[in-house]
């Protein structure tokens, strides 16, 4: 891989808030406003209504501490508030498939055009790195990649039982949404937790306060699809590091591509744990 820059020659330079600061605490709130929509409102849903009082919260304080910081948390927040407007629990149907389309595309396509052409801001990129070679390092990750999740994932979904929380696919073009689903889901997770959230708060917080914060968001996002249980222990790390790619390759391709791989091993192992007979290519579960 290229050389460590978190400072990404695609962010705009501009003032950097510390965690303890009041942009500190508005970034502190709507993280946790995330957790108690998607995390711990899918446990107990009764709270779930209790998550957006931190989120207006965070919005007050963010608008007492700066305008800039205030105008891009309140683009996050609204993308927070209008997917808690819906399920994102994993359903294969065609109904949820076309409701969670909308609502996912909006929360990417919308933050891009609001900051780019009403904000007059360039900080919400696509980076495709044209031109330039993946590195051996590069491809050597990939490798990682595959060989872990084969080795961790069907541990993991199969002996917790958190592969129930998706559908228990037996017909073919039910296999086929199921794997549309997971990919697109993929693809979606990096263009809006790493290209939109993580870069805007990226713009105004050092880089691992950006990422813990993003990594908070997205983890909480995952709760609810159905990454439960011990869930945490995984998806924390991934969060953490897909970020980190993200700044130190400055390609959304190769971001993709490590998503993607992963979640090709998160289909399979769902698959194989609903019917071990049909695919048996995993050893110890």
């Amino acid at each position: 891989m290229s050389s460590v820059d978190t400072q990404t020659r695609f962010e705009p330079d501009s003032k950097r808030f510390d965690l303890i600061s009041w942009p500190g605490l508005a970034a502190v709130l709507l993280a946790l406003s995330a957790f108690v929509l998607f995390g711990l409102g899918t446990t107990f849903p009764e709270l779930r209504a209790f998550g957006y009082v931190p989120m207006v919260a965070s919005l007050i304080v963010a608008w007492m501490a700066d305008r800039e910081f205030a105008r891009d948390l309140s683009v996050i927040a609204g993308c927070l508030g209008l997917i808690s407007s819906i399920s994102v629990a994993a359903d294969i149907s065609w109904t949820n498939i076309a409701r969670m389309g909308v609502v996912l595309s909006a929360v990417v396509i919308g933050p891009w055009l609001i900051t780019r052409y009403g904000f007059k801001d360039r900080t919400i990129v696509f980076p495709l790195r044209r031109g330039q070679k993946w590195s051996r390092m590069e491809w050597a990750w990939l490798a990682f990649v595959i060989v872990v999740a084969w080795l961790v994932l069907p541990q993991y979904f199969m002996r917790t039982g958190v592969y129930l929380n998706w559908p228990p696919v037996t017909q073919w073009d039910e296999i086929v949404r199921l794997f549309f689903g997971v990919n697109a889901v993929g693809i979606w997770d990096e263009l809006f937790f790493i290209c939109t959230v993580f870069a805007l708060l990226r713009k105004h917080f050092a880089f691992w306060t950006a990422n813990v914060f993003t990594t908070i968001i997205f983890v909480s996002f995952l709760w609810e699809l159905g990454y439960r249980s011990i869930g945490p222990v995984l998806t924390i790390p991934f969060a953490l590091v897909q970020a980190y790619i993200f700044t130190r390759t400055k390609s959304l391709p190769y971001t993709v591509t490590v998503h993607l791989l992963f979640d090709a091993l998160v289909f399979l192992t769902i698959v194989h744990a609903h019917h071990p007979e049909a695919l048996p290519i995993f050893i110890g579960v």
